[in-house]
């Protein structure tokens, strides 16, 4: 028994070390390659096109973000080669290897996504300020209870205790994963882009562009990125451990830190996908509108439901009807699981889109546009308005589904027909993130609405696929069962020849 359980701890080590070492690769590499402030255009002033301008503008500042991206992306390397050795995942050679992982991305955070010392402190700070509010709502949840009545308690459901929180730090890894992959690059590459060259105004190159025209709203999309940022990254570090994670999920401490990093994405959505404070404000609307629509099909489903007989239900063994809610669970779980990756799924491609829209972002003012204003909600207004509310639509869709799924509301004991029709309306909900993704695709991947056109039916292209390959498989399923029907028939027959000759 002790070997079995110790064998399961090893595999979710690995698992999670392994997670944990492909999101900082995937992350790292692309920042190495697309350096925070840009890259120089021409050959002039000593540097050479396709230099890094934060090394000129900024040398120390650039190599302080170089070398903790360069280590975090190496030890990452590092740990997936070697996380097959049982010795080193035995030993948490490697868990302790992608804490620092973890920390050279705060590092190499702070100083690629602002330009002077004091935010970069601030931003840094922030992590640490995530990690003693955990301490100390931990500490003020466990004043109140029993240790004697904990162990009794323990004792009895252990280890039902221990497979939910194993679900629920399931879901709050998946969401740290997401908040830390799309923050850390959004912070790097700020909404509006950076400037590529110094100006007449003494505005610097490698400098965000919204910092100098919308100085308010870069603050706001800044600092809230980087609780979101800041609040992932702490999130994971405590997920590492199991003597951390465990009393802070039971004091929901972590969900609270989960609600507060949705908040701040939402915010820094809202703040760095538009220029207007009016859309800013619409976009928390969207929130409200989608919630909305969930509570209208979560009473229509409620209403229009089947009624069952519950006496039939009561003549079944007992043992039957653990076996059935034992099934129920399990198909709950996962469907919850594929709602929460579809979530994430779509919010991370609706963040990054948002704040880098289709045809880039202005330059320089002039004819009636600002520095960093999408160039295509100046020359194709109703197409960019297309785009930009589709896309704003299922980035908030895919929040509220994260939102709903991650604390792990939904009741087990007297409401699982609420469960279900919620798990039900959450489906519904995804595919409105699906459809609206889809139509921002359309709208922001072309600049001919013929060809939006096509690209809407293409799913009737895909769908018929589908349709041609059911049916083939239908017809050879059918010819194959007569064939073998026929073979049966023929036996009897063969045996009587056999016996008359």
């Amino acid at each position: 028994m002790y070997e079995c359980s110790t064998k399961e701890l090893l595999e979710k080590a690995r698992s999670l070390v392994l997670l944990l070492a492909t999101l900082a690769a995937t992350i790292t590499y692309t920042a190495g390659l697309d350096p925070p402030g840009g890259l120089w255009q021409d050959n002039v002033d000593g540097h050479m096109a396709g230099d890094p301008i934060l090394l000129t503008t900024n040398a120390r500042r650039y190599k302080a973000f170089f070398y903790c991206n360069s280590v975090a992306f190496v030890a990452s390397l590092v740990a997936i080669v070697l996380v097959q050795k049982e010795i080193l995942v035995k030993h948490h050679v490697l868990e302790a290897a992608m804490i620092l992982d973890l920390f050279g991305l705060i590092g190499a955070y702070a100083a690629g996504s602002c330009r002077d010392a004091n935010t970069s402190f601030y931003a840094m700070a922030l992590a640490g300020a995530v990690l003693v509010y955990v301490v100390i709502h931990v500490v003020f949840f466990t004043l109140d209870q029993d240790p004697k009545d904990q162990k009794d308690d323990e004792a009895d459901q252990l280890l039902e205790k221990r497979r939910l929180l194993e679900k629920r730090r399931k879901r709050l890894l998946l969401f740290a994963i997401l908040a830390a992959t799309i923050t850390y690059q959004a912070g790097l590459t700020p909404p509006g882009g950076v400037l590529l060259k110094d100006d007449n105004l003494g505005h610097h190159a490698g400098d965000p562009v919204l910092l100098y025209n919308y100085p308010l709203r870069y603050k706001v999309f800044f600092y809230c990125n980087s609780v979101s940022f800041m609040l992932s990254i702490a999130l994971i570090i405590l997920l590492v451990n199991p003597n951390l994670y465990r009393p802070a999920i039971r004091s929901n401490a972590l969900s609270v830190c989960t609600a507060v990093g949705l908040f701040c994405l939402t915010g820094a959505y809202a703040a760095g996908s538009t220029q207007h404070f009016k859309t800013s404000i619409y976009i928390f609307v969207l929130v409200g509108a989608v919630l909305f629509v969930a509570a209208g099909l979560l009473l229509v489903f409620l209403l229009t439901k089947p009624n069952k007989n519950e006496n039939s239900t009561a003549a079944a063994p007992s043992i039957s009807c653990e076996q059935e809610d034992g099934e129920e669970e399990k198909k709950k779980h996962a469907r919850s699981k594929y709602l929460m990756l579809l979530g994430i799924l779509v919010a991370s491609v609706a963040y990054q889109a948002g704040l880098d829209p289709p045809g880039g972002a202005w330059q320089s003012s002039g004819n009636g546009y600002e520095a960093g204003d999408p160039v295509m909600h100046f020359n194709r207004r109703p197409r960019y308005l297309v785009f930009f509310y589709s896309n704003s639509i299922s980035f908030m869709a895919s929040i509220v589904v994260i939102m709903m799924l991650l604390p792990h509301w939904l009741p087990n004991e007297n409401g699982k027909n609420w469960a279900k029709w919620s798990l039900r309306v959450m489906n519904w909900t995804i595919l409105l993130d699906l459809v609206t993704l889809l139509v921002a695709y359309a709208a922001g991947s072309s600049r001919g609405w013929k060809t939006s056109v096509y690209v809407g039916m293409l799913i009737l292209a895909v769908l018929g696929y589908f349709a041609i390959h059911m049916t083939l498989s239908i017809w050879s399923d059918r010819r194959r069962a007569a064939k073998k029907k026929l073979e049966r028939d023929s036996l009897p027959v063969r045996s009587a020849v056999v016996h008359s000759s």
